[in-house]
């Protein structure tokens, strides 16, 4: 086989199209699953974990359409999060990916994704800072911090060994 993923149009290989569809349908399944399990899984950034997914499984371009994609898409199936903040966070997940991508070419692959989590999480934090207090709660936003940091940062950590280890994995495989 070669070492190049087969296409079903320009740019568009089955392996990213299909990750695509369960990524999609993950986020689709995401309420249910939270009811089911009776605890809140956006606590742990499922969207960031799907982006980071892609970035280390399919390729760029990819990641950029489920950062993009993905909240709005949640929005359309779900009507969570609020417009706005689909939106918001749908910036946020593409400030990652590109923050990722740039920082890789000088730092270690652990620091680049690492800090590209913590960038993108300032990112969003100073856009809510922005918008003031009232109209936030208005639109949906509840408290500042509305969520534990301390499941983010153990989630941003472990999206990040994985990331660190997946790619070096990659890297040491002979090409085909």
């Amino acid at each position: 086989m070669s070492s190049t993923a087969k296409t079903i149009a320009p740019g568009i290989s089955i392996k990213s199209l299909i990750f695509d569809i369960v990524a999609l349908g993950f986020i689709f399944l995401m309420p249910a699953i939270s009811h089911m399990l009776a605890f809140p899984l956006y606590f742990i950034e499922p969207m960031r974990i799907m982006v980071v997914l892609a970035m280390v499984h399919t390729h760029r371009n990819n990641a950029y359409l489920l950062a993009l994609a993905l909240p709005l898409f949640s929005f359309v199936m779900s009507g969570h999060p609020i417009l706005v903040k689909a939106v918001i966070i749908s910036l946020e997940l593409m400030v990652m990916v590109g923050a990722f991508y740039l920082l890789k070419k000088y730092v270690h692959i652990f620091a680049a994704i690492f800090t590209a989590i913590i960038l993108s999480k300032v990112f969003y934090f100073a856009v809510k800072f922005l918008v003031p207090l009232k109209a936030m709660q208005s639109l949906g936003y509840g408290n500042f911090f509305e969520f534990s940091l301390w499941i983010q940062l153990g989630t941003s950590l472990l999206l990040s060994v994985y990331l660190w280890k997946m790619i070096k994995t990659t890297d040491n495989k002979p090409s085909a």
